[in-house]
């Protein structure tokens, strides 16, 4: 997206020049992890204290992890030049099963002395490879972020927990509640889910869900309106509290894209930001058509 999409809040600085500081920093920060964080088909997860590199295709165990490939992308690194999308087909290569995504691939099968803790837990489990349900949410939005619904909405459905209760003997878990981890594709329990409640799970997937495929985010000029929901989706409708304001929002597919076409009140709107009602108004209906 273009600049003025991911740093909007330019009125907030001080002055023009902290503003051009401030973007300055985040230009050189961009071209540092496309130098140095930039593995050929993803991003690396970190270099360690003796400058080896971690994640990386280099490595004999440990290759790619998803929080880079997440990250990167939610910071909008890659969207304008391809390697968003290339790290994200990596992620749906080499670390997405049906039951989630992993945290890292291939698992480490010894322990490291420079990595410690991640590769002490058995292969699958926990921070070795186990399906994190915390940061798959990470993914979701990254997806919606690239433009991809479909994408987005299916790894939502893979951890899950009411939908994933027609394979209850597999999950083992309460099905209205996430699971820390689900165990990866390398243990013996594949799919079966544990320490249920302990996450920020929940607090994520209803961000990914609410404000990136439903599309429907707080702004600094007001509400946006900008859905990535599946294709196969016809619409939807949702009501939304905004500084004080009721919206009533309806959604309806007319193209297989997500570009979107609002109308406020009956009156149609540049762009995908509703901005406040007049004051006194405590309702505003808005229509999306997304082409």
């Amino acid at each position: 997206p273009p600049r003025s999409t991911l740093f909007p809040y330019t009125t907030l600085f001080r002055s023009d020049e902290e503003v051009k500081t401030c973007l300055a920093e985040s230009a050189r920060m961009v071209e540092t992890v496309q130098k140095y964080g930039w593995d050929g088909e993803w991003f690396l997860r970190a270099y360690d204290d003796f400058g080896k590199k971690v994640g990386s295709k280099e490595c004999e165990e440990g290759k790619i992890f998803i929080e880079p490939q997440g990250f990167c992308v939610l910071a909008g690194i890659g969207l304008d030049d391809g390697l968003a999308r290339r790290a994200l087909d990596s992620v749906s290569k080499h670390l997405a099963t049906p039951h989630g995504i992993v945290l890292q691939q291939p698992a480490y099968s010894r322990y490291y002395l420079e990595l410690g803790e991640i590769s002490s837990y058995p292969p699958g489990y926990k921070e070795n490879a186990g399906i994190f349900c915390h940061n798959n949410p990470w993914v979701i939005i990254a997806e919606a972020m690239a433009g991809n619904g479909d994408a987005a909405h299916d790894y939502y459905l893979r951890i899950n927990p009411s939908a994933r209760e027609p394979i209850g003997d597999v999950h083992r878990c309460e099905p209205y509640v996430y699971a820390q981890m689900i165990a990866g594709r390398d243990a013996p329990t594949h799919g079966e889910a544990k320490n249920s409640w302990l996450t920020g799970t929940a607090a994520w997937n209803y961000y990914a869900i609410t404000q990136w495929i439903l599309g429907i985010r707080p702004a600094y000029g007001g509400l946006s309106i900008a859905p990535v929901i599946p294709e196969r989706w016809t619409g939807f409708s949702a009501v939304r509290q905004f500084r004080g304001v009721t919206y009533r929002i309806t959604v309806r597919r007319e193209g297989p894209g997500n570009r979107v076409h609002l109308t406020v009140d009956g009156q149609p709107i540049e762009g995908d930001v509703v901005a406040p009602p007049p004051a006194g108004r405590s309702e505003v209906a808005i229509e999306a058509t997304i082409l």
